[in-house]
């Protein structure tokens, strides 16, 4: 399977324009919880950052109180990825690999759904379009600037490494 890119930014558009998500941060959890989603915030195995249990009747996003709050907002646009881009099995566990890595399959980007969920959540969290307008003034993005950086990925309730991930995808940073 290939990863749906275009997909994935649709429906992100697609769920900001229903919600009425204008700005930063973006609530993510009033997003999962009107798409049907019952969030269960509990102290989980600290390699577990989060799931997803589905059946007919229900649909239930579990994340790992342990962790940081920006792992617990990306866990829950994760989990919701799952849930909108994925027919899984009934329980799905993302189990964590220490503090950079989500698990050994996504973090080397060789589970397609998984790599989609993290395109999702990413793409939900800090949407392209949010991200452009508070860029504009910018001549360059600083890597070396901890301030404004931390002060951006505050501002989207996303770790300082999401945010820069997610530059680098926008081509806002060169390697």
């Amino acid at each position: 399977m290939a990863i749906r890119r275009r997909k994935i930014e649709f429906l992100v558009r697609d769920l900001l324009a229903t919600y009425d998500i204008t700005t930063a941060p973006v609530p993510v959890e009033r997003i999962a919880k009107a798409k049907g989603a019952r969030l269960f915030h509990q102290s989980l195995e600290d390699d577990v950052s989060g799931f997803l249990y589905r059946d007919e009747a229900q649909a239930v996003i579990g994340v790992n109180t342990h962790h940081a709050p920006v792992r617990q907002n990306f866990t829950t646009a994760h989990e919701l990825g799952h849930l909108l881009l994925h027919d899984q099995e009934q329980l799905h566990i993302d189990h964590s690999f220490r503090v950079r890595l989500r698990d050994d399959v996504s973090s080397q980007g060789t589970d397609d759904a998984e790599r989609e969920a993290n395109l999702f959540a990413a793409t939900l969290l800090m949407p392209r379009e949010f991200l452009e307008a508070d860029l504009a003034s910018e001549e360059s993005v600083d890597l070396f600037d901890d301030g404004f950086l931390q002060g951006l990925a505050r501002r989207y309730g996303v770790s300082a490494q999401a945010l820069v991930n997610r530059l680098k995808n926008l081509g806002y940073i060169q390697e």
